[in-house]
């Protein structure tokens, strides 16, 4: 089974899901919202830089990049994603690129960037993360940062998955994750990586490592038994302690 021709089909038909979901809520975007979270808000600094987001879905994440001065181009699998988010630039009239595009080919496509960004539910869906770091430090200039803010991977144990990747993909029948979700399912293909093969590709890759924090909940309401607090996080208590639901990494290429 291929993976890219798999999930892109099942990406498509999300998207078509995503739009019209109080999720993604692109009424408040267009309205003028951000559809950034607290987490990279708070770590990333973007005013005057050009920025890369890798499997940036249909755009609202880079457009909010660009709303806050960064010069962006989003990649994405999916086709219907790309168009998408191309429709959104000319409707809040942000400059964007946004190129289709799976992520082991968009090195050659770019020229090198200040910023490469990626985030949330982004590297289950890819297999080789040596591979993948490798492409974030070709599309980084000198000095460049990667960030990323990742859901943790140790949530993924109360959900059934393995914590570390055992090399061949998870293989499911599932909906998506909105509340508009429906009866619909699609075959999707998705891997598991641990927090060291993560940090241990970025620095094979020659990026140096910034900072790395976990965070104790999550800015969105998207696994099960998570607990709504006051403040708009979300948390995940076991046995009466909260678990790790996320994780941010910056790391620079020095040449």
């Amino acid at each position: 089974m291929d993976y890219l021709t798999t999930n892109k089909t099942a990406w498509d038909a999300r998207t078509r899901v995503h739009l019209t979901s109080d999720f993604y809520d692109v009424e408040g975007f267009l309205s003028g919202k951000t559809s950034l979270t607290e987490i990279e808000l708070n770590e990333l600094a973007v005013a005057g830089k050009s920025l890369l987001h890798l499997q940036c879905h249909f755009g609202l994440d880079t457009l909010s990049w660009a709303r806050m001065g960064a010069k962006v181009i989003g990649v994405d699998l999916s086709e219907v994603a790309i168009a998408e988010a191309r429709k959104l630039a000319q409707q809040t009239q942000l400059s964007a690129e946004f190129i289709c595009s799976d992520v082991y080919s968009v090195a050659g496509r770019v020229e090198p960037q200040d910023i490469v960004f990626t985030s949330y539910g982004a590297i289950v869906w890819l297999p080789d993360l040596t591979l993948w770091a490798q492409t974030i430090a070709a599309c980084l200039k000198p000095g460049g940062q990667f960030y990323m803010a990742e859901f943790h991977p140790a949530q993924q144990l109360f959900d059934g998955y393995s914590y570390f990747n055992r090399g061949e993909p998870d293989i499911e029948q599932e909906g998506t994750y909105t509340e508009n979700a429906g009866d619909e399912q699609h075959t999707l293909m998705c891997w598991s990586h641990s927090l060291s093969e993560v940090i241990n590709a970025l620095l094979q890759a020659g990026l140096v490592l910034e900072f790395f924090h976990e965070f104790a909940f999550s800015p969105y309401n998207c696994f099960a038994g998570l607990e709504a607090q006051a403040d708009g996080r979300y948390v995940l208590k076991h046995q009466g302690q909260q678990v790790p639901l996320v994780y941010s990494i910056s790391a620079r290429k020095l040449t």
